[in-house]
């Protein structure tokens, strides 16, 4: 009974956090989309020192930075590395509660530990999904504002783009972030980065491509644009066959956890004494359980992969 207690509070415990930060991480991408993303606070000194501590891994920091603002969320690098120490030691105490070997309490650790990173690319990759749909109307409306001011003035074409309220569905929050980091940042490299990353498909890279010469050699990009769009417009039928594709690669990640549940659902109902001992009281069952879990991770962190690949 005292395992069976344990093995219900460390479920518990996982869901919880679980669910709280996927909460924590849509309020804040609501609020977002409502607040202006210059404003000030104030750091008390334990985060300061801790974000200082991060900055000295530049190529993490980065990216990690890119990454959440890409996905529009006010809070930066620190919460998403001390969620996953948290929950890194949360697995690690777990794991040696359920399982008691260095196996189980490293994969267990290592799996909660992934959690927020790989929930946040979940995020990222949906978002990527909802704009990708609407990428040509934007470059067209750009491409049209690019003629108006001359096809020169990149920064113009971007502001008139912004102001006319023409775009569809997340595109205007899309453009609008990017307008707004290439007006106030002095790394426009970076502003483009995590442009690319927001919508995440090669169309957006070519579209940065061409934006990014404009940018740093002043030349014309209208030509340039009318070839992409010439293009992105042919491959219309073929993008369609690639979201069916990526539909499939969805539901692929979510059928083995259907078939863990089924499989330990009908053993439970057939002979519930028998399936208690194995799954719960026996330590072959728990870490049978244990790599299940861990391989429906890997699966589902593979998939986030190939849906990258296919946008």
């Amino acid at each position: 009974m005292v395992k069976l207690a344990l093995v219900a509070v460390g479920i518990t415990l996982f869901i919880t956090l679980f669910i709280a930060f996927r909460q924590l991480l849509q309020i804040g991408i609501v609020r977002q989309q409502y607040v202006s993303r210059l404003h000030s606070w104030q750091n008390d000194r334990l985060q300061h020192r801790f974000t200082r501590f991060l900055m000295r891994f530049d190529r993490l920091y980065r990216h990690l930075s890119e990454l959440l603002e890409a996905l529009r969320v006010p809070f930066g690098p620190g919460v998403i590395v001390s969620s996953s120490l948290l929950l890194f030691l949360s697995g690690i105490s777990l794991g040696a509660l359920l399982f008691q070997s260095v196996k189980g309490t490293l994969l267990l650790g290592g799996v909660l530990g992934a959690l927020p990173y790989t929930l946040l690319r979940v995020v990222l990759v949906q978002g990527q999904m909802r704009t990708r749909i609407d990428f040509l109307p934007a470059v067209e409306l750009f491409y049209q504002c690019c003629l108006v001011s001359g096809g020169k003035q990149i920064r113009t074409a971007l502001q008139r783009t912004v102001e006319e309220k023409r775009l569809l569905g997340p595109m205007q929050a899309v453009f609008e972030q990017l307008y707004r980091n290439i007006s106030v940042r002095a790394d426009d490299e970076a502003s483009l980065r995590i442009f690319s990353a927001s919508l995440g498909h090669v169309w957006a890279d070519y579209f940065v491509n061409i934006v990014r010469a404009g940018l740093a050699e002043g030349h014309p990009i209208a030509a340039n644009l009318k070839d992409l769009i010439t293009d992105m417009r042919k491959s219309r039928r073929a993008n369609q066959q690639e979201r069916n594709k990526l539909l499939e690669i969805r539901l692929a990640n979510f059928s083995p956890i259907l078939f863990l549940a089924l499989f330990v659902g009908i053993n439970f109902h057939y002979n519930p004494q028998n399936s208690y001992l194995y799954y719960i009281i026996d330590p072959g069952g728990r870490d049978l359980l244990l790599n299940a879990v861990v391989l429906i991770f890997c699966s589902f962190v593979m998939g986030l992969w190939l849906s990258r690949k296919k946008m």
